[in-house]
């Protein structure tokens, strides 16, 4: 969802095309003699609730699916009907044994990642390749790489590989590490503590932590932010109100945990500290939705009172900590410039100074570190990542050089130290961790990886096509060169949240690109890709921008010979997975197959559950009226339309999502299950011990995918490669 815790045209980035000979023929055919027969879907209860709201009577026959599937009978019955019913359908399509097999290969390479140095140690992930979950690996920074030695391995803690390892952060002299673990994908968090030297594990256990950061408050106490502790039965459902941060002093138990800062008066607000790399000043930033604006409070760190000072004292625009030198902060602000632009604050008189540093410029400003006596900023030009370097007074001082037009997913650097690590991807490069000089802004490749597949056989174009009201919209268009006429096609969207979508590397995707499909990505409105504004014009009453945007994506595809009609399929997650069901039911004849995965269906009940509340931000309020009736309008779930032919349609969820609870794909997929909207299948795949997606085990992520792509690859016609 979103982070509470994603002109002209651009020519391909791959070299000119080898003439190779092609290893495959795509194009798009409907399939019959293959085609799984299709039984009657199992039963589902209706029920009676009917809602009314603003002198509308609006049915819900399937609340009682928002039971949680843990401990209501009832809904486990029906998710266990469902789940075999599914299974049986997928275990028939011909295209499933190949594109699982090329899956295993293409996820059998080693990944690295952004290293962090302290104490004179390096820290930083590893998986060898099909590991469910990756190492924490640690070394002398002046060591070779073969002496790395592993620090935790999340594969021990659960024979189904769904425990994972989240955030971790070392101590400021590196000798100990903070690290949260992630239970079944569920948004809960457990802080722990481990030493660098020998691996052994400290007592200390802090629960009940979610939406939260990890800041070193000295070498033998942590600041971190935690909700009170759920009623019995709750934790999965249950609004979160009253964040509060907490100091642990190490060696004593979590109850003797001491509150930092709260906001009892303001339940709804919630809480990060940060501590600045020299360990002088804690920041406290406080967000009420999913807007970036910002409450700030400071405090130094080392009197004992925690007694925090206002800073930026009213949520009207973001702020986010860059990094501290002495009495001096640096801040990313979004205020009087929707692009971004770095404020300096000077805290060493009576009263802080305020000095914008660097200006906002054409580009959306993402974020930005201090390492060395560099500033180094990240900037999103045309969905391309730039990286300009700055003096600590704002002095430009150029570009950092890159590999090629892609993502910077990831920096690691300090004041004082000019070198750093960063990590690169695009649609054809894993994520690849570079050294940084950031004196020179030069990189070089500090773990290579070895590929299974080459990069310069695929062609990337960024293309602009109008969307409904003219406005041009970016999108990349991946394939391999030697994919000849219209092909198969996947559309990947989001649109909210001020999230973008820069070129990224999928191993799965590449199964897809592989067998001759193409994939493409619309930066939407309602994403970060282009400031404030690209953000607005997407959200709450002007949210149908985003359904236009795809929807024209869609009919570009066609226009221009990337796909057949026949051929194209949409696909989304979370506020992407509401995107793909609002224009299914705007535009069935447009798709053959939709995906919408753990997305957020039920539009006039989002912000009943967990983290719901936060997102009224982008969509608005359902207990007001001009919002209700916006949200009304396009909600998937109470906008079906009985009588349409609606494309084949494979819902994902998992059951222990407790960011955009399960319940929404339920209600969903029974009612699409429920109407008369052809004969295509409409069904719903529910992983278990699995949550919204991150610290999802790669062994699940393959026989999702398989499933998936083989779903949409039946109905477009698309052969997988053996």
């Amino acid at each position: 969802m979103a982070k509470i815790g994603t002109a002209g045209l651009f020519v391909s980035a791959t070299a000119l095309a080898l003439g190779t000979v092609p290893l495959f023929t795509a194009q798009a055919a409907s399939v019959t003699s293959q085609t799984p027969v299709l039984p009657a879907y199992p039963a589902t209860a209706r029920g009676p609730v009917v809602d009314e709201a603003f002198g509308e009577k609006v049915p819900d026959p399937y609340r009682w699916l928002e039971a949680d599937v843990r401990t209501d009978a009832a809904v486990e019955q029906w998710v266990a009907a469902q789940s075999a019913f599914t299974a049986a359908y997928l275990a028939q399509l011909p295209e499933r044994a190949a594109f699982e097999t090329r899956l295993h290969a293409l996820f059998d390479y080693q990944r690295y990642g952004v290293p962090v140095e302290e104490g004179g140690r390096l820290f930083y992930a590893y998986n060898s390749g099909l590991m469910n979950q990756a190492q924490l690996l640690v070394r002398d920074k002046d060591a070779p790489a073969d002496t790395a030695r592993v620090l935790l391995d999340p594969n021990t803690w659960a024979k189904d590989g769904a425990t994972a390892l989240d955030a971790w952060k070392p101590s400021p002299d590196g000798n100990l590490l903070a690290y949260t673990v992630q239970d079944g994908g569920s948004d809960w968090r457990t802080l722990k503590f481990v030493r660098a030297a020998d691996g052994s594990s400290l007592a200390d256990e802090l629960r009940w932590v979610k939406f939260s950061g990890i800041a070193w408050a000295g070498d033998d106490g942590v600041l971190y932010s935690r909700f009170p502790e759920p009623k019995q039965g709750a934790a999965f459902q249950a609004l979160n109100y009253d964040q509060t941060i907490y100091y642990h002093k190490l060696g004593t138990p979590q109850s003797q945990d001491r509150a930092v800062y709260a906001t009892p008066d303001r339940p709804k607000l919630g809480h990060g500290a940060s501590v600045t790399s020299d360990g002088r000043w804690m920041v406290v930033s406080s967000h009420e939705g999913t807007d970036p604006l910002a409450i700030v409070h400071v405090a130094p760190i080392g009197r004992g009172d925690w007694t925090v000072k206002s800073l930026v004292p009213d949520l009207k625009a973001q702020w986010d900590l860059i990094d501290g030198v002495g009495d001096r902060l640096w801040f990313v602000s979004g205020d009087g410039a929707p692009l971004k632009k770095i404020v300096r604050v000077d805290l060493s008189g009576p009263e802080p100074v305020f000095t914008t540093v660097v200006s906002e410029s054409d580009s959306n400003l993402e974020w930005a570190h201090i390492v060395g006596d560099r500033i180094v900023a990240a900037y999103l030009k045309d969905v391309k990542s730039e990286l300009r370097l700055f003096t600590l007074d704002g002095k430009p001082l150029g570009t950092a050089t890159l590999p090629g037009p892609g993502t910077v997913a990831g920096l690691s650097g300090k004041p004082g130290r000019a070198n750093g690590y960063l990590a690169f991807t695009s649609f054809t490069t894993p994520g690849t961790v570079h050294a940084f000089d950031s004196a020179s802004g030069k990189t070089a490749v500090w773990q290579p990886v070895k590929l299974t597949f080459r990069p310069e056989d695929y062609r990337i174009d960024q293309v602009f096509y109008p969307s409904k009201d003219g406005t041009k919209v970016p999108m990349f268009v991946v394939r391999r060169k030697d994919a000849g006429g219209p092909v198969p096609t996947i559309l990947y969207g989001y649109g909210g949240f001020n999230i973008g979508l820069p070129p990224a590397y999928s191993a799965a995707r590449m199964a897809w690109l592989e067998s001759g499909g193409a994939y493409a990505v619309a930066n939407l409105r309602g994403g970060g890709e282009y400031g404030d504004a690209w953000h607005d014009a997407g959200r709450r009453a002007k949210k149908q921008n985003v359904f236009d945007d795809f929807i024209a994506a869609g009919e570009w595809l066609i226009a221009n010979g990337v796909t057949p009609k026949n051929g194209l399929a949409i696909e989304g997650g979370s506020n992407g997975g509401l995107l793909a069901g609002a224009v299914v039911n705007q535009r069935p004849d447009l798709f053959a197959a939709a995906h919408p995965a753990v997305g957020v269906m039920d539009m006039l009940r989002f912000d009943q559950f967990t983290a719901g509340r936060y997102w009224v931000d982008d969509y608005g309020y359902p207990e007001k009226e001009a919002d209700w009736r916006v949200l009304r309008a396009y909600s998937p779930y109470h906008n079906i339309r009985a009588g349409a032919a609606y494309p084949a349609i494979l819902v994902t969820t998992a059951d222990t999502d407790d960011r955009v609870v399960p319940g929404h794909s339920f209600k969903y997929a029974a009612a699409l299950q429920a109407a008369d909207i052809g004969p295509k299948p409409h069904l719903i795949r529910i992983e278990t011990r699995a949550g919204h997606g991150s610290g999802k085990p790669v062994a699940k992520q393959i026989e999702e995918t398989a499933d998936v792509y083989a779903f949409l690859a039946h109905w477009t016609g698309l052969s997988p490669r053996p």
